[in-house]
């Protein structure tokens, strides 16, 4: 049984994480309607990613005999120039999931629940993928420059993510 604080953290967590579902999925659309079908799967892939983080959270509260409270999620921003700038937000969307979860280890800690803090390590490392993957799509996008053969090159390569497992 977890406690009080932790089923309020973890539920706000789903929220986020079904935030980021919501967020990869308005950006795979804005990617597709610039015509980038590569990235727009990429971001679907991670939109199906995020919304098994979410159920994860869901179940485990669930296993736990504490109570799943689902809130409201906000409308993402979307209206990128650029794939780089659908890059940067991706980036630094991750980095604030980040943030959150390290707050709620740091909560499960306090709290001395054991269970919560393995579940977590889980998703701390599962960001340190998701980081260092964007930093290496956003490296290549950068050099990419305004070369429309590279942006092609790049485009079909984010094409190929395979779905989440």
């Amino acid at each position: 049984m977890i406690g009080k604080k932790i089923q309020k953290a973890i539920n706000d967590q789903i929220n986020r994480e079904m935030f980021s579902a919501y967020l990869y999925l308005a950006t795979s659309a804005h990617a597709a309607n610039m015509g980038y079908k590569g990235a727009a799967k990429w971001f679907r892939v991670q939109f199906d990613e995020e919304l098994a983080h979410a159920k994860k959270f869901y179940d485990y509260i669930l296993s736990q005999g504490a109570v799943v409270e689902l809130g409201s999620i906000g409308k993402p921003e979307t209206g990128f120039k650029s794939l780089t700038e659908m890059f940067e937000a991706t980036l630094a969307h991750e980095q604030s999931i980040t943030k959150s979860l390290n707050v709620l280890m740091d909560l499960a800690v306090s709290e001395k629940d054991y269970a919560t803090q393995s579940l977590l390590q889980w998703y701390i490392t599962e960001q340190i993928e998701e980081e260092s993957n964007d930093t290496d799509i956003l490296t290549m996008l950068k050099m990419a420059g305004s070369s429309s053969g590279t942006m092609l090159m790049i485009d079909k390569q984010l094409g190929k993510r395979g779905a989440a497992s």
